[in-house]
């Protein structure tokens, strides 16, 4: 299975990519905005998406608008992390098309539940 991890921190990039790794996923690509993640995203073969949502050109929120606004890339599940956990922002993002979300920090183990849970 094909990820992409869009975050403009490479440290937590590497965390994310680190957590995938321990569940057996190393198929990764990664963007350090959505800008760079819709470019990515064109390049296809795309499967699971975790974004942050406070990035530099393109937001996560705008990202998860444009990648359900193609049709062909409206059933990928998304995985907010985040920062952001006021319950109006997480109503906001599931509503542009968020799967499921976590608020950082957290837990590897948290991360890797939420994968799982959202792979089943």
């Amino acid at each position: 299975m094909k990820f992409l991890v869009v975050d403009d921190s490479s440290t937590m990039r590497r965390i994310i990519i680190n957590a995938l790794t321990k569940i057996g996923q190393s198929e990764v690509v990664e963007a350090g905005n959505g800008r760079e993640a819709i470019e990515k995203m064109g390049e296809g073969g795309i499967e699971f998406i975790l974004t942050d949502w406070n990035m530099p050109e393109m937001n996560g929120l705008d990202f998860v608008k444009a990648v359900r606004a193609n049709p062909s890339w409206q059933k990928i599940p998304i995985l907010m992390v985040t920062t952001n956990a006021v319950q109006e922002e997480v109503v906001e993002a599931v509503k542009a098309g968020v799967t499921d979300y976590i608020v950082k920090p957290f837990q590897a183990d948290t991360l890797k539940a939420k994968i799982e849970s959202l792979l089943k």
